[in-house]
């Protein structure tokens, strides 16, 4: 975002994108084989062929065969005939992964569409919010005009639906510093009287509290960010860091505003900070990160948030402990089959009680549905029984003893 995130970020319906007037087809990747399927070595390529073959292999969201194109010396900024390049295919098509290899290997965020657009306008008018995040991390300009007299802010809203990705586009551009007052020059209509007609009322609060906000220093944003946060007040977290917070900034427990976001699963506010940048990994004074914390509370959506940011899954909590081990103990089924199926977490991983998640599922667990539920989870996921705690006992003989008869079976059986 600017200077922001650097330092810490009459109803027309147009179609396509950057927002034009009339419906067109996008070109698709022609129906000659793809650069992954063919044995044509790269490097014989010209310069227009290994540009063509990024472009298409961008269409189809193709970041592994991008990456050997790039490789190769394929250029993320050059453009087709309609004006498309990786990088702006990218950004209309809200593929974050191939947005991140472009901008890694030199995507001009200054580069235009056929409509005068820049890649920010192209993904707030699809609601790609957190696309939007990343380009409000470089010096993208978050109020360029197109040819059609609009910034990305107008398109948020007079192109989206209102939705809850509009509703987090809106807020990354307001703490993006968007000029909540500009009015497209052919209708004179504000950003916010806009969101009125439309009946979008929850951008229309969210534009209201950028309108409404005092001035303040950038100890009082910090203080503001954290408060924010840690009450899940989405639209005052916007408007903190677009009065200077720091994303970082920390309270008197070294905690940051996405770690108390997510302890209390306030999910509005830790998209905003995730899509702005905020560090998933940062640890508070007691060794927990907005990672760690998400096996405390369980939630799933806060885990599918927090791991958007790519965390460390090898940092351990205070007990030397992933997340998974507090998970397992306090029964949150859901988040356990999560993890399993998403993250790398090493499941078999002993912590310094020596316990593993299998073994804390059951020694601390209640051995009733959702504990069962975990163990024939971790089971399946082909974690080792066998494993005993610091007394040599494994986690069958602590469910004998406990009288947990059912996870008895499905350890007998494993």
């Amino acid at each position: 975002m600017r200077a922001v995130v650097a330092a810490t970020a009459a109803t027309l319906v147009l179609a396509g994108c950057g927002g034009s007037a009339e419906e067109e087809p996008r070109p698709r990747p022609s129906a000659s084989p793809s650069p992954a399927a063919s044995d044509e070595p790269f490097a014989n390529l010209s310069q227009d062929e290994l540009d063509r073959r990024l472009i298409a292999a961008s269409w189809k969201n193709d970041v592994r065969t991008a990456r050997r194109l790039v490789a190769a010396g394929a250029d993320v900024n050059a453009k087709d005939e309609t004006r498309q390049s990786a990088y702006l295919i990218s950004t209309s098509e809200g593929y974050l992964g191939l947005l991140e290899l472009t901008l890694d290997h030199g995507a001009d965020v200054d580069s235009l569409d056929k409509w005068n657009g820049t890649g920010l306008i192209r993904a707030a008018e699809r609601g790609h919010h957190d696309v939007v995040g990343r380009l409000l991390q470089t010096d993208i300009d978050v109020d360029h005009v197109n040819n059609l007299g609009w910034v990305a802010l107008h398109e948020a809203i007079v192109l989206g639906d209102g939705s809850s990705r509009y509703v987090d586009t809106v807020r990354a551009l307001v703490a993006g510093g968007a000029d909540v007052r500009v009015a497209p020059k052919r209708d004179g209509i504000s950003p916010r009287n806009h969101a009125r007609r439309l009946g979008f009322g929850r951008i229309a609060t969210t534009l209201d509290r950028a309108l409404e906000a005092d001035r303040m220093t950038k100890s009082q944003a910090n203080a503001a960010l954290l408060r924010a946060a840690g009450s899940g007040d989405a639209d005052a977290a916007a408007v903190a860091i677009r009065q200077g917070a720091d994303l970082e900034t920390r309270d008197g427990r070294k905690r940051t505003p996405l770690l108390l976001a997510a302890a209390a699963d306030h999910r509005a506010a830790a998209r905003l900070l995730v899509d702005l940048g905020a560090d998933p990994d940062a640890l508070d004074d007691r060794h927990d990160t907005p990672w760690l914390v998400t096996g405390v509370n369980g939630s799933v959506p806060m885990a599918r948030i927090v791991a958007a940011a790519k965390p460390d899954y090898a940092i351990l909590n205070r007990f030397g402990g992933t997340s998974a081990i507090p998970a397992s103990e306090r029964g949150h089924d859901e988040y356990v089959a999560w993890v399993v199926e998403h993250t790398s977490i090493d499941l078999d991983h002993v912590n310094d009680l020596g316990w593993t998640a299998l073994l804390e599922a059951v020694v601390l667990g209640e051995g009733t549905a959702r504990w069962q539920r975990i163990v024939t989870t971790l089971l399946e996921a082909g974690v080792d029984p066998s494993i005993a705690d610091k007394d040599g006992v494994t986690a069958l003989e602590h469910a004998k003893r406990r009288s947990h008869r059912e996870i008895v079976r499905l350890l007998s059986r494993a």
